[in-house]
Parts: C-alpha cells; sequence; structure tokens
C-alpha cells in the first residue's frame, strides 16, 4: 500500500485570546552551554517547538468541530510564520514567537531560523524511495522592493524564492500563482487561490508535499467492505484494508488508547492512535508532545498482529487567521502589524491565511504488494487492532512532524 501525502500550503497575502503553551521542560542556557551544544541544537529545538505548536493548533480546531475530519501540516504552517518573523517587529513578533513556542530567553531568532534551516535541509535531502519537498515562494507587488537583507535571510533559511506581481490585475495573478502551486505540488491542488483581493501587497506560499509506499503494503485483494462506528450509534461502510504480520504496536494507559507504528521506505513513520470506546476527548485533552515522543518507545514490541485500517481520502482547509487569531497571533492581522522588515514601511498586515492539506491511503500497486510475499512470523495468537472507530494519525520524519489528522468519518474528505 502507498500512502501519499499530496499537499500542505500556506498562503498569507498582506495588505479574550489565550496562548497554548506546552511546558518544554528546558532551562535558561547560558552562553557557555551554547557553546558547548552540538551543532544541530537549533534543529532539535525548532523539531520540538514544530510539536509544540501541532498539539496547541489540534486542540483549537478539535474544539471547534468535535464531530469533523481534521488534517494539517504544523509543519508547513510553523515554517511559514516563521518566515514571516523575518520581517516582523515589535509586539508582532512577539506574539508570533509564542505562539509557535519559542521563548527569547532560550533561543535567539538567528538559532530560529537556523533550526529551520536545518529541516529544510533534512526534509529535502534526496530519497530514492520517498518523495518529500519543502519550498517557499514570495510574490510581491511588482512596484514595491523588498528588503535585501529580507531576501537574503529568506533564501539562506527557507530557501525562498520571490517572484514580482501585478496584484491590480487579480483574474491573471491568480491564475499564474494557482499554476505555481499545481507544478510544485504534482497537480494534486490546483486552485489554491479563490477571490484574489486586487489590494494584495504580498503573498507568502508555503509547501510541502510527501508520497511514500509502506515498508509492509497491504494486499488489495485482502480488502473487504466493513462497518465504521463515526459515533456510538451511526455506522457507515468502508473499505477495510486488512495485513497479518509483525507490527510495531503497545498500549498508551495514560491516554486510553492503542498505538501502531507503521514505518515507511525511506525512514517515515504514520503512528495510528486508537482510543478506547468513548476516550476520544480524554486522547484529545491529555495528548502532548511528551506523549507522542513516547508512542515510538512504546511502540517499540514487535508481535503478531491483524491489522485492519479503512481506506480514505482527507482534505483539510482553515482559514489560518481566525485560528491564529484566537492563539494569540492577533497584530499581524490587523492595523497594528508591523511587518516593516519586509519592505520598510510598516503598513502591511495579513489579510489572507488559508491552510490546505491533502492525504490519501489506499492500495496502489499490486506489484508492492505481491513483492512482499510470506512473512515469517512467531508461533502466537496474534493480537486484532482494527480501526473501525475514529482515531488519530500522526506522520514523522526522524521524529519531526509531518502531518497530523483525525479520521472521524474515512468516507467525508472535506
Amino acid at each position: 500500500m502507498k500512502m501519499m501525502f499530496f499537499l500542505c500550503l500556506l498562503v498569507v497575502a498582506m495588505i479574550s485570546n489565550s496562548y497554548c503553551y506546552e511546558p518544554n521542560h528546558r532551562g535558561v542556557r547560558n552562553q557557555n552551554q551554547r557553546g558547548q551544544e552540538s551543532q544541530n541544537m537549533p534543529l532539535q529545538i525548532v523539531g520540538k517547538n514544530v510539536c509544540h505548536f501541532a498539539c496547541c493548533f489540534y486542540k483549537e480546531i478539535a474544539s471547534r468541530d468535535k464531530s469533523g475530519n481534521i488534517f494539517f501540516s504544523p509543519l508547513s504552517i510553523s515554517t511559514a510564520f516563521a518566515m514571516l518573523t523575518l520581517g516582523a517587529r515589535s509586539d508582532t513578533l512577539t506574539q508570533i514567537l509564542r505562539v509557535l513556542s519559542f521563548n527569547p530567553r532560550e533561543i535567539s531568532e538567528n538559532e530560529i531560523h537556523e533550526g529551520y534551516r536545518q529541516l529544510m535541509q533534512m526534509v529535502n535531502r534526496k530519497n530514492e524511495v520517498l518523495q518529500l519537498n519543502m519550498g517557499n515562494v514570495l510574490f510581491v507587488l511588482d512596484r514595491l522592493k523588498p528588503q535585501q537583507k529580507f531576501l537574503n535571510d529568506l533564501r539562506n533559511f527557507y530557501e525562498g524564492e520571490a517572484y514580482p506581481m501585478n496584484f491590480k490585475r487579480a483574474d491573471q495573478a491568480q491564475i499564474k500563482i494557482n499554476e505555481y502551486v499545481a507544478g510544485r505540488t504534482n497537480g494534486k491542488i490546483k486552485d489554491l487561490i479563490n477571490n484574489l483581493d486586487p489590494l494584495t501587497e504580498i503573498l507568502l506560499i508555503s509547501y510541502i508535499y510527501f508520497n511514500a509506499e509502506w515498508e509492509k503494503p497491504f494486499d488489495p485483494k485482502n480488502t473487504k467492505k466493513s462497518k465504521f462506528f463515526v459515533d456510538g450509534n451511526k455506522a457507515v461502510e468502508v473499505p477495510m484494508m486488512f495485513g497479518m504480520g509483525v507490527f510495531k504496536h503497545g498500549y498508551d494507559e495514560q491516554l486510553s488508547s492503542t498505538v501502531v507504528q507503521m514505518d515507511y521506505k525511506g525512514g517515515a513513520s504514520a503512528f495510528f492512535v486508537l482510543p478506547d470506546q468513548g476516550k476520544m476527548g480524554k486522547l484529545e485533552k491529555k495528548m502532548n508532545c511528551g506523549r507522542i515522543t513516547r508512542w515510538r518507545t512504546l511502540s517499540s514490541a514487535r508481535g503478531t498482529v491483524n491489522l485492519r485500517i479503512p481506506k480514505f481520502t482527507l482534505y483539510g482547509t482553515y482559514d489560518l487567521k481566525e485560528i491564529l487569531y484566537k492563539m494569540g497571533i492577533m497584530d499581524v492581522f490587523t492595523d497594528k502589524a508591523d511587518l516593516s522588515g519586509i519592505t520598510g514601511q510598516p503598513q502591511h498586515r495579513v489579510s489572507q491565511a488559508v491552510h490546505k492539506a491533502v492525504i490519501k491511503v489506499d492500495e496502489t500497486g499490486t506489484e508492492a504488494a505481491a513483492a512482499t510475499g510470506m512473512e515469517i512470523v512467531p508461533m502466537s495468537v496474534p493480537v486484532t487492532i482494527t480501526f473501525n472507530r475514529p482515531f488519530l494519525i500522526v506522520i514523522t520524519m526522524e521524529e519531526n512532524i509531518l502531518f497530523m489528522g483525525k479520521i472521524v468519518n474515512p468516507l467525508k474528505k472535506d
């Protein structure tokens, strides 16, 4: 079975709140300690903070709609707003960093950008068996001249590009931007921008594309129609994949949830998390980075499993302006915004912020399944794990979270 995460994009068009905080148990570091730390420490800190942001963002979405599917890329959203801090100043900068879980007493702005640079290098390095690439682009009103330092930092830290654009001809600009996005995402997202505002001055796009095959693919011949219980009473018929073999799995007692780790060819992993009946609320409330980190250890024990997981396709679309304002990024969306580091003038603000992500899980080739052949398994009674009610999915690459989601109804794509 192949699992494809087609796209996660953030678009930022420039023209009582509560902060979600998770303690990361890092003490304040002095200069001597910093000098002794390894060169990849910024990468580790950024990776942990993307995880903190992911949990906060998930909980904010889940609190709005308890019955809907969820799917997003915290890495894409976090990267785009970290890029924005290159040009943000004063309270605008402070609010963005706080919501992204960065503490200026623990890490400098330069270290933050260096961490994202290392993270992007990791994501974009060549991989023969896994497609994963992430990028950023800046469309700028053709009469504006971004600061050279901003452009240099955009390129050096985020591999960002900048293109002049005539937004006053909004229809033409929209076509060009959507063509650019489609080209960078293998055509999976064709109409990212709709009703582009002709007053737009700067448009920032961050995208991530992921396409990988399981180490242990499912045989399509074993996929059968089966019931998936959307809630205690309502059930829908879904194509349920079946695999029998040695899978990494465990039980998280603190979250009352079964965790199955499935690895991809190329080094990425997916964690499928199935809460006990009626325990989804407990899982969502108590889920944090500490628990997610421990899932890898928890599921390290291998055992024979009869595993059933539904095929599904999800499209996640979110108004980031509304969600992030609630989370604490306020000024950047109002006339109080100070983004003077971009063009030298502080009058720009974010008027639009849209995030789109797509995930498709299915069998995409009998050859891959047939090539698996027979697996020698221990002589033991297999455990049966069936994902036939709402569950979570977390996709990681070298312990960095790429995607996070909740499947409530596998048949509902939006």
